[in-house]
């Protein structure tokens, strides 16, 4: 058996993670208080045997509180039960949240007339700790459109079903924000910058003339070693410790040169050695 929790903050995008895995074969329920947990993983077991049961709960700021303060208890009680138990945690940047509730038009279920909108995305946030703590995947869908992140749900949950650990390379750029999912951050702003070659400018890392202009400065291909040394040393470990998945985030300023060009030469690299090796360049939104 399998059980997939999403929780996260109110216009992060959970109603549609939930959808897209009923979509592929979950049986899926939101907002089912965690305490019931227990009692309906032992009437799914009592059924006709079946195989790969899947179960998805959406877990948030609806649930009562003391629901949620036992959740940490709960999942680990099923997880040495033998459930195999995924938690993963939806958020974005409050700006964006609240643009978001501005198009819909949604009132938050913690606002109210004394309560606006900031004060409720913040009162839920605190609510929300003690999923967020234990979270095996954290993802900011501040950048991510909604079949962006249906894609990202889909080969990080679905694709997670394999033995092998999922690894996600992902470029970003400092200058609009650390990632959120990241497990392992690299830095390459000590790197030459091809960003000051008026040529380069309007290219990418993925262009041969980018890669050509690092490649001529030994200090790159040093960071590619050093990089590539810890992952071959760390990783392994990372997958023993039973781990579904690890989000690798390599940053430069802008998110546009130098990290997308050490993303696509280690993903390169460690998808000879890993079965589920996945990439994105945040900042291109690909």
């Amino acid at each position: 058996m399998r059980l997939v929790i999403i929780s996260g903050r109110s216009g992060s995008g959970k109603s549609s993670a939930l959808q897209l895995l009923e979509d592929v074969g979950f049986n899926c329920i939101d907002n089912l208080p965690t305490s019931l947990l227990p009692e309906l993983i032992k009437r799914v077991r009592e059924q006709p045997p079946k195989e790969n049961t899947q179960l998805a709960l959406g877990v948030d700021a609806r649930n009562l509180w003391q629901d949620i303060r036992q959740a940490p208890s709960v999942i680990e009680s099923l997880r040495n039960a033998g459930v195999q138990c995924d938690v993963i945690y939806l958020d974005a940047r409050e700006p964006v949240l609240v643009q978001r509730f501005s198009e819909t038009r949604r009132k938050h279920p913690l606002s109210n007339d004394c309560t606006h909108l900031l004060e409720a995305l913040n009162q839920e946030k605190e609510l929300l700790t003690p999923i967020s703590a234990i979270a095996d995947m954290v993802i900011d869908t501040s950048t991510l459109s909604l079949h962006q992140l249906r894609e990202l749900i889909k080969n990080r949950v679905v694709g997670g079903q394999s033995e092998s650990m999922a690894i996600l390379f992902q470029s970003f750029g400092f200058k609009h924000g650390v990632p959120v999912d990241a497990d392992l951050i690299f830095d390459l702003r000590c790197l030459p910058n091809p960003y000051w070659e008026p040529a380069l400018r309007e290219k990418t890392g993925r262009d041969n003339e980018v890669a050509e202009f690092l490649r001529s400065h030994p200090e790159t291909a040093k960071m590619e070693a050093d990089i590539t040394h810890f992952l071959e040393n760390w990783l392994p470990s990372y997958q023993k410790s039973n781990r579904s998945y690890t989000c690798i985030s390599i940053g430069c300023t802008g998110g546009r040169h130098r990290s997308v060009y050490m993303v696509e030469q280690l993903v390169r690299k460690f998808s000879k050695k890993f079965g589920n090796v996945q990439i994105r360049h945040r900042e291109q939104g690909k």
